[in-house]
């Protein structure tokens, strides 16, 4: 008696029998031919751009920018900000905390306590900057070419590409470069609590509506970041300038990873811890899971006396306890 083939065996039979004769064709396109068609097609997309209902948007970002670097230059004559000697920690207050984070140097130990020096505006509003291009849509940099272009903030680069002027005076200052110049209020030190209030209030107004502006913008522009460093780009595809230092002495001699940016990466929020009314003077690094964390900008301002916005309430834990001796209470 015959054996029934089971019918998953017939199927198995079918699959092996089709890969034994099938047919793999080569591809003969030229791509030389193709290269014409593919330039023209950039040429032509790059005729819809600047996108015309987001100049606005593009103006009010530069706008916004003006202000909060004007508004935290003036709070940090008020307010002393600290840095951290050996890593990017920063904390915003007369001493900093003893909360073991210092990653330091390569040689040093790790989860040290910080050693603290006076930190600056750069500190607060961390510089982000890319390569300025002529179009939009032109080749792609090459590493030999990495010094034929200027160097810009990245929210400036977005801005421009998106048609607004950075040197339209209407818009924002005509100094663009803010980073390197003082923007402060005369007489910062000598404000009363009304006055710090206002600027305050008028900068987070300003942190807010740069960050908006930029996350609208990105959902019309294209910008890059690396996936291994902070290099970010501005354009539909990133450069190839080797400036990766994760993967200096590598193979690929410091290529970037790029991937898709979000806010964040051009507009850093740099958070810092927190220290609320019921926390102690110093913060210490035994109750360290109790503490919150707020952006920079938004600490500084509420060290004036404005109440944060409340989407940062869970991330500050405004509501929450200092340390384990008030669970006995």
């Amino acid at each position: 008696m015959a054996l029934s083939k089971r019918p998953w065996q017939n199927v198995t039979g079918d699959l092996i029998g089709c890969v034994m004769h099938a047919r793999f064709y080569s591809s003969k396109v030229d791509l030389n031919k193709l290269r014409p068609m593919i330039l023209k097609r950039i040429e032509s997309r790059a005729k819809d751009y600047p996108v015309r209902g987001m100049v606005p948007v593009a103006q009010e970002v530069l706008r916004a920018r003006a202000a909060l670097y004007q508004g935290v230059s003036t709070l940090l004559n008020v307010f002393p900000v600290m840095t951290c000697k050996f890593c990017p920690e920063v904390y915003i207050g007369e001493k900093g905390h003893l909360i073991q984070t210092c990653c330091g140097y390569k040689r040093r130990a790790k989860n040290r306590v910080h050693e603290w020096i006076s930190g600056g505006l750069n500190d607060i509003l961390v510089p982000v900057e890319t390569f300025h291009l002529q179009n939009m849509f032109q080749d792609v940099i090459k590493h030999q070419q990495r010094f034929d272009f200027d160097r810009v903030p990245a929210v400036v680069e977005l801005c421009w590409q998106a048609g607004a002027n950075p040197y339209d005076e209407d818009v924002c200052s005509s100094n663009w470069n803010l980073e390197n110049v003082s923007t402060t209020i005369e007489g910062a030190e000598s404000l009363s609590p009304h006055e710090l209030m206002l600027i305050a209030n008028r900068t987070l107004r300003a942190w807010e509506i740069l960050r908006t502006g930029v996350q609208k913008l990105l959902l019309v522009y294209s910008a890059k970041v690396c996936k291994y460093c902070s290099e970010v780009h501005v354009g539909p595809s990133g450069h190839k300038a080797r400036l990766c230092g994760v993967f200096k002495y590598e193979s690929w001699r410091g290529a970037h990873f790029w991937e898709k940016a979000e806010v964040d990466d051009l507009v850093p929020p740099k958070l810092v811890w927190k220290r609320r009314p019921q926390d102690p003077l110093v913060l210490v690094d035994a109750h360290r899971d109790f503490y919150g964390h707020a952006p920079a900008v938004v600490d500084l301002c509420t060290q004036a006396g404005i109440i944060a916005p409340t989407k940062y309430h869970c991330m500050m834990k405004v509501q929450g306890l200092s340390g384990p001796a008030q669970l006995k209470v």
